[in-house]
């Protein structure tokens, strides 16, 4: 059964109500509460804190329902941009609480101001799906049904002020890069990152971007170049994962003709190619221990030699390395060598994924679709592609685990197969990829090949989760059956756990 979450802002009725001061009734929060089978009721308040935890205390005697309650101060109870980001502040930190995979949530409009009320509405039809109740002691508890829906473009902007440390990091650059003007962002983290980007450019140093797969690291790489005293020389790109252990040398220095059985040619390498230019190491943390420490010297000394000779040549390559991995985790396991990280992570970039990007996904996704609407518009039959405020939506509620990458081909498809001019709600979910884990993770723990990023307590990390998910499930979060399930002690020992592998 899924978890039934009640979210609700304390209003004045419902302390009266607490206090004995009400007439008749229990208040719009204990009605409901009464009323509806919820495991889980979210308060948020601006109200004195001692009103609020007796509230708490009154209402625990009407529900056997496990309360959350948030304190959030308000400059005023009706200031929109504050109630925003209190609620997704909230919410946000309610399911991470409750970490069940399937949760029902519903919001309650009664209590609290209308902007309050307004803002659930907003959050029930956009990014943040709900069941919406409202109660009155006439008519008691019922759901409102709301017949339209609201593009996620109405999702209230949230402004703040000129940020100083962002205007001092443009300041004495040159004029920005077309690189950059192409990383679609309207975000405040986006454009310190950029600027960021501009002073490590004009630099010359060593920069190491991390980031999941699909967040634009190779789009920010190419954007440093371009906007480098390097922009008139090469750019070469190498995806590091590729490579095979034995052939890294050689792909890396060149080898001379004869030196091995399959070198038939002379052949430089990729150092070489680079020469006056920059080279771009994707995914990085896939090089082997032992092609680490080659790559290392050459990026130190800033020589190499070929395989097949003696003499070392210079070369005045500037390195742009990418991961998606924890890099920091790989040093502390003896997966990555420490000194090698601290030779190119003199610039350091980390691109947040697109779920944390707030504000950006409808830039992106107007950009994407523009942009399949020109690639295809020559095609026999095409019509041009627009999307329903519903399928919006749905995107919105998408966490996008492939990011932008997942994004464009999720559109693409839905583009495709959409004979008309609208994309709605039932196209994207059918080209939706479901979010899952990695097929064969548990049947095939036993049988991982070892080296080529082999991490011993990554699988002792993924047993444990799978087999505590497992008994959280099953035993519906009670602890002492946890710990009977697992063969642990107790329910603390359980507890423990749970907190070690951020399953709270």
């Amino acid at each position: 059964m899924p978890n039934k979450i009640l979210f609700a802002w304390i209003g004045r009725t419902d302390l009266k109500a607490s206090q004995g001061a009400l007439e008749s009734g229990l208040g719009p929060i204990g009605q409901a509460a009464r009323a509806r089978r919820f495991t889980h009721v979210v308060l948020i308040s601006n109200y004195n804190k001692e009103e609020e935890n007796r509230f708490v205390t009154w209402l625990k005697g009407i529900t056997s329902a496990e309360i959350f309650k948030y304190h959030m101060e308000l400059s005023s109870p009706t200031d929109f941009k504050e109630i925003y980001e209190a609620a997704i502040k909230v919410i946000s930190d309610s399911e991470k609480k409750i970490g069940a995979k399937e949760l029902h949530k519903t919001y309650h409009l009664s209590p609290g101001t209308p902007a309050m009320a307004a803002v659930w509405i907003i959050l029930s039809k956009t990014t943040h799906p709900a069941e919406l109740i409202e109660s009155s002691q006439e008519r008691g508890v019922k759901t409102i049904s709301l017949p339209f829906e609201i593009s996620a473009d109405y999702v209230p902007d949230i402004l703040r002020p000129a940020d100083e440390d962002l205007l001092s990091l443009t300041q004495g650059l040159p004029p920005e890069s077309p690189e950059f003007g192409i990383i679609v962002h309207r975000c405040k983290q986006m454009k310190r990152l950029i600027a960021q980007s501009r002073r490590f450019a004009v630099y010359d140093v060593p920069v190491l971007i991390q980031g999941e797969s699909g967040t634009g690291k190779e789009l920010f790489a190419r954007a440093i170049h371009t906007s480098s005293a390097r922009k008139n020389n090469v750019f070469i790109a190498v995806n590091c994962g590729s490579i095979p252990p034995e052939l890294v040398e050689s792909e890396f220095f060149g080898h001379k003709k004869g030196s091995f059985t399959s070198a038939i040619t002379d052949r430089d390498g990729y150092f070489a190619t680079a020469d006056g230019g920059t080279l771009f190491l994707d995914e990085i943390g896939e090089l082997p221990l032992a092609a680490q420490v080659k790559l290392l010297r050459a990026i130190q000394e800033g020589k190499i030699i070929r395989i097949g000779e003696s003499n070392a040549r210079n070369v005045n390559v500037r390195i742009i390395a990418a991961t998606n991995r924890n890099l920091i985790e790989d040093v502390a396991v003896g997966r990555f060598r420490e000194d090698l990280l601290h030779r190119i992570a003199v610039g350091v970039l980390n691109l947040p994924p697109l779920r944390e990007r707030h504000g950006d996904l409808n830039l992106i996704i107007d950009h994407v679709l523009e942009n399949i609407n020109k690639i295809f518009n020559n095609k026999s039959g095409w019509q041009h592609k627009k999307l329903s405020a519903g399928a919006r939506n749905l995107m919105h509620q998408h966490t996008w685990p492939g990011n932008i990458r997942e994004l464009y081909n999720t559109l693409a498809r839905a583009a495709i197969l959409v004979p008309g001019l609208t994309i709605d709600t039932d196209d994207i979910r059918e080209t939706l990829f479901p979010i899952s884990k990695s097929p064969g993770k548990e049947t095939n723990i036993l049988n991982r090949n070892l080296g080529n990023g082999f991490s011993l307590p990554e699988v002792i990390s993924d047993v444990a989760k799978h087999y505590l998910e497992k008994a959280l499930e099953e035993a519906k979060g009670n602890k002492t059956k946890i710990a009977s399930l697992l063969g642990l002690s107790n329910y603390q020992t359980v507890a423990n756990w749970l907190k070690k592998y951020g399953l709270e």
